[in-house]
């Protein structure tokens, strides 16, 4: 085929369906047939026009996975045929100075798939080969989309906590990040306190691997945190400064608040919960591809799966509305066959 469809969006929600000539991959890049591609919270970059150019179309979405069928000049590690993955930073640029210090997730020439890019919601794309995550044999396309980026970023801020086996770790929110924190969590042996606005998910929390659900309607969840030892780490994936706020005094002496949730508003912090107790706040991104493919093997081997809603991507307008409403359980993946 010399074409292929694509949802592209201008402006602020503007999408249109269209159809494209198919590109040949540049030096360094390969083409892909994509498979699923799921929908983000951080699409509303590209879908609400918070970008450069919000005039200039682009297509939207970042947890794609699909098959090679074309690879460029250059490119030796990877074949026609291969599946695979590539999340929301498209491949670094190896030059650069964080990419010379081997900081490849801060590569200052990085492309954001999605949202500087082109990205999945969409037959086909061409990205940067250094981007590319190997998809092993036993995960779904549909169920490997979102551990490329939710997954990768529950995995890796989970990574940064400095803490015994046995460890109380709390995950604040039950949502697109939430419900595979929590997975994550339990598999690695620590504690899990989950924390949540109500006692509605205090069932499937448990499912999930939670050992204790606080409702911070009912309940302070620092003072409740305190009151289970305190928490070696709090991962904070609700995307709400005011509700993390709180949790900084239910940490144990040097614990860590680790933020993955992008909130609109600020958090507050008393320097003297900060000192006294030596504790830490800290952002987790995401992380590079090689770390991508640790932990989906992770997932495979430990039986950590996203809780998914599939829709056609004919439908990536109703998909990415649906994700935004928060009704979503709790992540939509768009199917490129469909």
């Amino acid at each position: 085929m010399s074409d292929y469809r694509a949802l592209q969006v201008t402006g602020s929600h503007n999408f249109a369906a269209v159809r494209r000539r198919r590109q040949e991959p540049g030096a360094g890049e390969v083409r892909l047939r994509v498979e699923a591609c799921g929908v983000c919270h951080t699409d509303v970059l590209a879908a609400e026009g918070v970008r450069a150019d919000p005039a200039h179309p682009i297509v939207p979405g970042h947890e794609i996975v699909g098959v090679v069928d074309a690879v460029g000049a250059g490119v030796t590690a990877w074949r026609e045929g291969d599946r695979v993955g590539v999340g929301f930073l498209g491949g670094h640029c190896g030059e650069c100075r964080n990419c010379r210090r081997g900081d490849f997730v801060n590569c200052e020439n990085q492309p954001q798939t999605g949202t500087t890019v082109d990205g999945g919601y969409a037959e086909s794309v061409v990205t940067r080969a250094t981007g590319l995550v190997r998809i092993p044999d036993g995960l779904s396309s549909v169920d490997a989309a979102p551990l490329l980026c939710a997954g990768l970023t529950s995995y890796k801020g989970l990574a940064a906590v400095d803490a015994e086996p046995g460890a109380l770790v709390a995950i604040q929110g039950i949502g697109g990040l939430g419900h595979l924190a929590l997975q994550y969590a339990h598999r690695l042996g620590y504690r899990v306190a989950a924390i949540a606005r109500g006692g509605e998910k205090a069932e499937l929390a448990r499912a999930l691997g939670a050992d204790h659900y606080i409702d911070s309607l009912a309940t302070d969840p620092g003072e409740e945190l305190r009151g289970l030892g305190g928490a070696a780490a709090v991962i904070a994936t609700a995307a709400s400064g005011a509700s993390m706020t709180p949790l900084i005094s239910g940490l144990r002496a040097r614990g860590q608040l680790i933020v993955l949730g992008a909130a609109p508003d600020p958090l507050s912090v008393q320097t003297a919960d900060l000192i006294f107790g030596t504790r830490r706040i800290s952002g987790s991104l995401t992380g590079t591809p090689i770390e991508n493919e640790d932990n989906l093997q992770f997932c495979l081997a430990q039986g950590i799966r996203p809780s998914v809603e599939v829709m056609p991507l004919s439908a990536a307008p109703e998909a990415y509305a649906h994700m935004l409403s928060g009704r979503a359980r709790f992540r939509v993946v768009l199917d490129a066959a469909a």
